[in-house]
């Protein structure tokens, strides 16, 4: 068990796994999002489908259709150059848990209404334009983009990240012109 978590540690220590999550998160994120940004009123009528919000007042909905590719691309961009990564894990983890029950619930209900088996439905579920996808897929897609966010999120490396970099190159620069300041004084 302990040379388990040792080579479990050793491989988050190399920041692979790290990487590997936050490209592929990355990837998606900014194509998804940007698909959503481009159409709106498509992504609207999306949202509306699944009946989460209500549609009175409409702002809840129209706000939903605005806000969310705006968050999917700033956090897809966020894991891409390693800033805030934690926080950009967190957003897409957050977002992905609520989507694919959704996704999961209207495929139910499109299963019930026309009779099919769970495996031949399918439906533009909004995730990237107006599509259709067979949702067993979707949903398994899902299921492992929520796992390279929870690696992006719980993982304890900082290589690769330009954060910590940032961090450090900020925090020289401010004491240096601290020290500079106590001299002029």
């Amino acid at each position: 068990m302990n040379d388990s978590r040792s080579l479990l540690r050793r491989m988050d220590d190399s920041g692979v796994p790290l990487l590997i999550a936050r490209l592929v998160l990355a990837a998606t994120f900014i194509y998804t999002g940007s698909a959503k940004i481009a159409d709106p009123v498509d992504f609207l009528k999306q949202i509306r489908m699944f009946q989460m919000l209500p549609e009175t007042p409409p702002v809840y909905l129209n706000a939903s259709a605005i806000v969310i590719p705006w968050l999917e691309v700033v956090a897809g961009t966020a894991l891409l150059i390693g800033l805030h990564v934690r926080g950009a894990a967190a957003a897409s983890l957050i977002m992905l848990c609520t989507f694919t029950p959704a996704i999961l619930l209207r495929a139910l209900a499109v299963r019930a209404e026309q009779g099919i088996s769970f495996f031949d439905v399918k439906f533009a579920c909004g995730c990237a334009g107006s599509a259709e996808v067979i949702i067993w897929t979707k949903l398994l897609a899902n299921v492992g983009l929520i796992a390279l966010s929870s690696v992006a999120l719980f993982s304890r490396s900082n290589r690769f990240l330009i954060g910590p970099w940032l961090d450090q190159r900020l925090g020289s620069l401010a004491a240096n012109s601290g020290s500079a300041r106590d001299v002029q004084v």
